[in-house]
């Protein structure tokens, strides 16, 4: 994937180069809890594709600095285009972006911006429209979303076709966080773009848009990809309510779901004109200890609760057998540098016990907050783990919170909770978010001073080996010494009809296939 020229390293987005790089961030097959795997035929063009997702609200808008949520994500997928794009298989391409290299400390990133393409309105796309589009949520004054992740560019300037990226510090991920769902590339004039447009540069144009209620969209004539946007429409549909959601699946009402509920999937698999899909990648369900405050300041304690969770029982009862068992560090199989020979913890009440005997105590008594705002089934997990934990004298109190202001009273403000995790595509996105010394949602309060030197080394190095020993190490660090119990990665379960075909392998880095499916599938 990575080539040096002139001193400088080139990132090679060819066919041929993506093919070789497939493994950069995991593959997620498409496969139900059992191994059964879905082919399909050949794309062709036609029809309407009816979406139904469990997201959306009537303050939702067209600014792209204020999108939240699958709904938002998916509708600006089809309608925009991004710098670049996070493909099915976990690798990189280029989208606006034609191609990028790097300089050799990774602080200078130059991004050659595709020519002939064109926004729906008939305007050209060039790099002055990338500027201004990056800036909007730049600034003392942005409120976006994606502030955090574009704080760290110090200049931007346009070179002809390119523009010449240079950030405070090297970042060898850079492309990677260009395809956040937030950044997408708008139209500009006199050096903004307006955030209220409908216009963009996807494979679909909009028809119409009713916030927190549907989405209707037809093919885009001039789109650049000829292999994509099959459809020659879409419908994108909030259904909120799960039972609501299948039922409209069920009755040919919509095409295709997100968030099956896992207590009935067995219901719409019983459907001969029904297909489940899940993807396992960066989603992860976990229990955040501050580890500020005892007991959770010894480390012998947190090793303790590591071992007495049973984590095979969390994903068979509590996510019916979709996902996979986490390893207590948030690092997934799908991510590029998942440490696959880490030894894996497992529960186990003599050495619950014995790490209890590490930190003098014959037994432990703690509070565990959950809510099923934290994650469907949060509570019933709380209480497996209270359960199992018990033979290791560990008495665990579940505490049932209310859903109601659960992430503004309980996460973060109570010392041992219940906590959803979204993940994010690479690693150090995702340790920089939440593991970081000082981050803002590191909701264990983690300080490790080994820990962030690795972090900041790890990012403005470009050779690929040297990253994977820290990323692998890092992983080690977090696991046997962090301050968060990580027993499950969450699979994304969705459903759709058997006319809607799709490629072999979809992306596990979202649901519905890295919200891109508008773009992606195709009727069989």
């Amino acid at each position: 994937m990575r080539n040096t020229k002139n001193g400088r390293h080139v990132l090679d987005i060819s066919r041929r180069g993506l093919l070789q790089g497939a493994s950069a961030l995991g593959a997620a097959a498409l496969v139900g809890p059992l191994g059964t795997s879905y082919a399909s035929a050949a794309p062709k063009k036609g029809g309407t594709l009816r979406v139904g997702i469990g997201h959306g609200n009537t303050s939702d808008s067209y600014d792209p600095a204020t999108w939240t949520d699958l709904f938002a994500q998916t509708f600006s997928a089809a309608r925009c285009g991004y710098l670049t794009e996070i493909t099915a298989d976990g690798s990189l391409a280029g989208e606006v972006a034609e191609s990028w290299e790097a300089s050799d400390d990774a602080k200078v990133w130059t991004l050659k911006i595709r020519s002939g393409l064109e926004f729906h309105s008939g305007k050209t796309v060039t790099p002055d429209d990338v500027v201004a589009s990056l800036n909007h949520h730049r600034g003392e004054d942005s409120k976006s979303a994606a502030k955090p992740i574009v704080e760290a560019i110090k200049d931007m300037k346009i070179d002809g076709s390119n523009v010449v990226v240079t950030l405070e510090a090297g970042n060898a991920d850079f492309p990677f966080v260009l395809s956040d769902y937030h950044l997408a590339i708008l139209p500009s004039a006199d050096g903004k773009i307006d955030a209220n447009t409908s216009d963009g540069c996807g494979g679909y144009v909009v028809d119409s848009y009713e916030p927190g209620v549907r989405a209707t969209m037809k093919r885009n004539p001039n789109f650049w990809k000829e292999d994509r946007a099959h459809f020659d429409g879409a419908e994108l549909l909030t259904i909120a309510d799960s039972a609501a959601r299948q039922n409209a699946l069920v009755t040919g009402e919509v095409d295709v779901i997100d968030r099956v509920e896992l207590n009935t999937v067995h219901l719409l698999k019983r459907s001969k004109d029904i297909k489940i899909l899940a993807t396992t990648g960066t989603q992860h369900f976990t229990f955040a200890m501050d580890t500020r405050a005892a007991p959770y300041d010894d480390n012998n304690v947190r090793l303790a609760l590591k071992y007495a969770v049973d984590r095979e029982e969390l994903v068979e009862k509590i996510l019916s057998g979709y996902g996979e068992v986490g390893n207590d560090h948030p690092i997934g199989t799908s991510n590029r540098y998942h440490a696959s020979g880490l030894e894996q913890h497992a529960y186990d009440a003599d050495k619950a016990k014995y790490y209890l005997k590490q930190a003098g105590l014959d037994s432990l008594d703690v509070s565990l907050s959950a809510a099923d705002a934290a994650f469907a089934g949060a509570v019933d997990a709380a209480v497996l783990y209270s359960e199992k934990a018990a033979a290791a004298g560990i008495n665990i109190k579940v505490v049932r919170e209310p859903n109601d202001g659960y992430w503004s009273n309980i996460w973060m403000k109570k010392p041992f909770c219940a906590v959803y995790w979204g993940g994010r595509p690479t690693e150090d996105w995702m340790f920089t978010t939440a593991y970081a010394s000082g981050a803002p949602w590191n909701d264990s309060f983690w300080e490790h001073e080994k820990f962030n030197k690795l972090l900041l080394e790890a990012r403005s190095e470009l050779d690929d080996a040297k990253r994977r020993v820290m990323y692998e190490e890092m992983q080690a660090i977090v696991s046997s010494e962090g301050g968060v119990v990580i027993p499950m990665f969450a699979s994304y379960v969705m459903a759709h009809s058997t006319k809607v075909a799709h490629p072999e392998k979809v992306g596990a880095n979202w649901s519905l296939d890295g919200f891109r499916c508008v773009e992606r599938w195709w009727f069989a």
